[in-house]
């Protein structure tokens, strides 16, 4: 995500299982001396949205989203597994 800052990006869950990633670049201006305006656009001016269908097992409460040298990164845990059933012994009485 090159050229935003971490106000710009949305990181949403929707519908339990939908992660939502929004954001919309926009157009940097200067003023130099003189009034003069330049515009700098190394990058184009646009919205984008990206949706991802999150697994059953992942731990919704804890995703965490960092977005550092223009690399958002989103940590998306899982919920750990349950402990199998132990059998269980039932005694058997003589009637």
């Amino acid at each position: 995500m090159p050229g935003l800052k971490s106000n710009d990006i949305k990181v949403q869950v929707e519908d339990d299982n939908v992660l939502n990633i929004s954001g919309k670049r926009k157009r940097n201006e200067k003023e130099e001396e003189g009034g003069v305006k330049y515009i700098c656009m190394e990058r184009r001016v646009a919205k984008f949205m990206r949706k991802f269908t999150l697994p059953a097992d992942c731990n919704l409460e804890v995703i965490s989203a960092v977005c550092q040298d223009g690399v958002l990164t989103i940590t998306v845990p899982k919920l750990p597994l349950p402990e199998p059933k132990r059998p269980r012994t039932i005694e058997v009485k003589m009637g």
